[in-house]
C-alpha cells in the first residue's frame, strides 16, 4: 500500500504570468515510508487531476526529474527523493465555444502551430470575454487540441500575450508538445523577442533589467517592481536600443523569464514606459513640450495606435517532436509601422 507525505511547504505550485507560461511545477519530497513504486503510477495517484498520459508525455519530455536528473517510466522511487515534474496548467472546467475566426496562421504540422495573434484579441475566455477569443477560434479550427477535445478552457496555450500585444504566440496541438513547450518555457531556453517602442531614450543603449514582479500594493489591477525581493517574483528583461528619434526610442527586449506585463512594468521601472501604454502611464506627454504642435503631432500619433506599442516579433524553440530548432519572425503590424514612420519623419525635420 502507498504511504507517502509531503514535508512542510516542499509541494510548491507555481505559474508563471503573462507572456507566460501555462504551466504547473511541482516538487514532492518522498516520504521516508515510502514503498518502491514506479514513479508514473505514484504521480498518477499524487496529482489527482493528471491523467496518465500527460504523466507520460511529461517523462519522455523529460519533463520530471528526481533529485535533478530525468528518469524513466520505470523509475522506482524511494524515500527522500525529491521529484519536480511540470504540465500544463489544467484547464478550468468551462466549456468553450467554437467560433470561426480568421486566424493568421504563419506555420502548421502535425505537433504545434504559430499564430500571429492582432492587437485587440483576447487570448483566452475569462470573466468579461467568454466569446470572440483567440481559444475560441482555435477550437473552431483544431477541434482536436489536447485540450480542447470536451470544449474545456484553454486548447493547446502553453503561453499568452497581452490583449493589447501583437504577435507571435506557439500553440500545441498534442499532449506531448504542449508539455515539451512548457518545459522550455520553464528552463528558459524559449527565445523570445519583442519590439516596443518608449518614451525617452535610455542612458546605456543596452542593458539588463532585474527586479521581482507583483501586483501593485496601491493598485491590485496593475503590476508593479519590488527592488528589494520581498514580493512578487524574480524577473529578468534584456534590451537593446534600436533607434531613437528625439524623444522616443525603439527597443528590443528579450525575455529571460516571463512575468505578468514584465516589459511594460520593467521599461516604466527604469524611466520609459511604452508609448501609448494607459495601464502603466505612457499615453501622456512624457517627454518634450506639452503644448503647441508637438502636442498635437503626439495625440495623434495615440489616435494611430490606442494600445501599447509592444509586439512579440520573434520566437525560437526546440520542435517538439523533431528536435530541430525553429525560429519564426512576423512584421510589424500596420498601426506599429505607422506611428513608427511619423517619429522617424518627425526626427527627420528636426522638430
Amino acid at each position: 500500500m502507498e504511504e507517502e507525505q509531503d514535508l512542510p511547504n516542499l509541494e510548491l505550485p507555481e505559474e508563471e504570468g503573462e507572456g507566460d507560461e501555462l504551466y504547473e511545477h511541482h516538487r514532492i519530497v518522498v516520504d521516508r515510508k515510502q514503498e518502491l513504486l514506479r514513479i508514473d503510477k505514484f504521480l498518477l495517484r499524487r496529482l489527482g487531476h493528471t491523467s496518465r498520459t500527460k504523466i507520460q508525455n511529461a517523462i519522455e519530455a523529460e519533463a520530471v526529474q528526481v533529485n535533478e536528473k530525468s528518469v524513466k517510466s520505470n523509475y522506482r522511487i524511494k524515500p527522500f527523493d525529491v521529484i519536480t515534474i511540470t504540465l500544463p496548467e489544467p484547464p478550468i472546467d468551462f466549456r468553450v465555444l467554437p467560433e470561426p475566426m480568421d486566424l493568421d496562421i504563419r506555420y502548421e504540422d502535425e505537433s504545434l502551430l504559430m499564430v500571429n495573434k492582432p492587437a485587440g484579441l483576447v487570448v483566452h475566455p475569462a470573466f468579461g470575454n467568454w466569446h470572440g477569443t483567440l481559444v475560441n477560434g482555435l477550437t473552431h479550427h483544431l477541434n482536436h487540441l489536447p485540450t480542447g477535445r470536451n470544449g474545456e478552457i484553454r486548447p493547446g496555450l502553453v503561453h499568452r500575450i497581452d490583449k493589447d500585444t501583437s504577435g507571435l504566440l506557439v500553440i500545441g496541438k498534442t499532449e506531448w508538445a504542449m508539455t515539451h513547450l512548457s518545459q522550455q518555457f520553464f528552463h528558459h531556453t524559449i527565445e523570445r523577442t519583442y519590439l516596443a517602442l518608449v518614451w525617452g531614450i535610455p542612458k546605456e543603449s543596452q542593458g539588463v533589467i532585474t527586479g521581482h514582479i507583483g501586483r501593485s500594493i496601491k493598485d491590485r489591477k496593475v503590476q508593479a517592481v519590488f527592488p528589494e525581493g520581498d514580493q512578487g517574483k524574480h524577473a529578468v528583461t534584456h534590451y537593446k536600443v534600436l533607434q531613437t528619434f528625439q524623444h522616443v526610442s525603439l527597443v528590443q527586449c528579450n525575455l529571460e523569464t516571463g512575468r505578468t506585463h514584465q516589459i511594460r512594468v520593467h521599461m516604466k521601472h527604469i524611466g520609459h514606459p511604452l508609448f501609448s501604454d494607459a495601464t502603466y502611464g505612457g499615453n501622456k506627454v512624457l517627454y518634450g513640450q506639452r503644448t503647441g504642435a508637438y502636442r498635437d503631432f503626439v495625440e495623434n500619433a495615440f489616435r494611430v495606435m490606442p494600445r501599447q506599442a509592444l509586439h512579440a516579433k520573434s520566437l525560437g524553440f526546440v520542435h517538439p517532436h523533431t528536435s530541430a530548432a525553429m525560429h519564426f519572425e512576423v512584421e510589424l503590424p500596420t498601426d506599429f509601422a505607422t506611428v513608427l514612420e511619423l517619429w522617424e519623419k518627425y526626427a527627420a525635420a528636426g522638430k
